[in-house]
This record gives C-alpha cells, structure tokens and sequence, in this order.
C-alpha cells in the first residue's frame, strides 16, 4: 500500500512538473508573439505617418491637373479657330 501512496504522489509531482513545463513554453511564445506584434505596430504606425501627407497632395495635384486640363481646352479651341 505504500509504494503505491509514493507512485501516487511521484506520479502527480511528475505531472505537475510537466505542466508547469509546457505552461513555461506558452509562455515564452506568448511573449514572442507580443514582442513581434508590438514591432508590427510601430512599423505600420510609421507608414500611417509617411502616407498621411498623400491626401493633402493628392488634392493639390488634382486642382493643378484641373487647371491644366482648362488651359488645354482653351488652347485647344484657340487651335481650332487658327486652322479655319
């Protein structure tokens, strides 16, 4: 009877150990994974902040374009008219 308390008890001292473990190993993953997250972040808050001026440039080009495009139908029709 009691080499079976001590192959009881051993049994669940061995199991303990092994979970505990493979709880440390989760662990370390986790804190693996957040370490990558965390740089994921900070890489993508800073392409956030490069590519917050396309917006303001975009406009800027477009009305640029659009005054352009007014001229060459301008120049166009000027064309037009010299050719007759």
């Amino acid at each position: 009877m009691t080499l079976q308390v001590i192959l009881t008890v051993l049994e669940i001292v061995l199991l303990v150990l092994v979970l505990a473990f493979f709880l440390n190993r989760v662990a370390l993953q986790l804190n693996s994974i957040s370490s990558n997250l965390a740089r994921i972040t900070f890489g993508v808050r800073a392409v956030e902040t490069q590519c917050a001026v396309i917006g303001p440039a975009a406009d800027r080009v477009n009305a640029n374009l659009a005054s352009a495009a007014g001229g060459l139908d301008q120049a166009a029709a000027q064309a037009e008219r010299l050719a007759r």
